[in-house]
């Protein structure tokens, strides 16, 4: 998950957290479009999965989660829903 400058979350899914981070902070045409000019940005929130299908499942897992609940996987109280 990124956190942007205003506190809002994004989730999103790649093999490559470094790559896809730096894409979304540069706000260039491969970032995207619900990050950009929205820096400063960090990563809040990053852990692996297996396959690309359970990276997907996580990922909407996630989505479903209240903000409150996202807070509470970011600071550990809580762990990833299964």
């Amino acid at each position: 998950m990124v956190r942007t400058s205003a506190g809002t979350l994004y989730c999103g899914i790649t093999k490559d957290v470094e790559r896809r981070f730096a894409e979304h902070s540069s706000g260039g045409p491969r970032a995207a479009r619900a990050l950009r000019g929205r820096g400063p940005l960090t990563l809040a929130f990053s852990v692996p999965v297996g396959s690309h299908s359970e990276a997907l499942r996580a990922e909407l897992r996630v989505k479903k989660l209240k903000k409150t609940a996202k807070e509470k996987l970011i600071s550990g109280e809580s762990e990833l829903p299964g």
